[in-house]
């Protein structure tokens, strides 16, 4: 994953949020602050969620706007907030919300490579359980170079 996609001050891991829409509008609220898109997206990612779930198991629901919502997207970038004491995605308890703004198909290369590392339940563990923005990013961001296995090996 590009470095360039998740800064540290997008990084936020004590938020609450009574209900999933409120965990979405915060999502898209530390989007606008770190200027990667306007606050019409907001919109869209809660659009998104109210047509289908962002839900991807392991607690980790990943939020993101509908096509139309594209246009208020300045640049491709993460932001991970973790909700301590979990949100109710639909039945389902979400801890940890990666939301996500890409422009064109950039978004398909961001879900399949939070796909490999949400596959693993060790490395979706590790994810929900870090207690600083440091630990997320090198745990989203491996250093340039390493093999899987190496990524692997530092979640253990």
């Amino acid at each position: 994953m590009d470095d360039s996609l998740l800064q540290e001050q997008a990084i936020r891991l004590a938020e609450r949020a009574a209900t999933r829409a409120d965990a979405v509008r915060r999502c898209g609220e530390v989007l606008v602050e770190i200027g990667a898109v306007t606050p019409e997206y907001v919109t869209a990612m809660l659009d998104r969620e109210e047509s289908i779930s962002t839900y991807v198991g392991e607690g980790v629901a990943i939020p993101h706007g509908t096509a139309a919502g594209k246009a208020a997207i300045h640049r491709d970038a993460l932001a991970v907030l973790r909700f301590p004491d979990g949100v109710d995605w639909g039945g389902n308890p979400v801890q940890l919300c990666i939301a996500i703004a890409a422009q064109g198909d950039g978004h398909v290369d961001l879900l399949a490579e939070l796909a490999e590392i949400l596959l693993s339940p060790d490395r979706a563990r590790a994810l929900r359980e870090a207690s600083d923005p440091t630990e997320v990013h090198r745990l989203l961001v491996p250093t340039a170079g390493a093999d899987h296995e190496n990524r692997e090996e530092k979640v253990r």
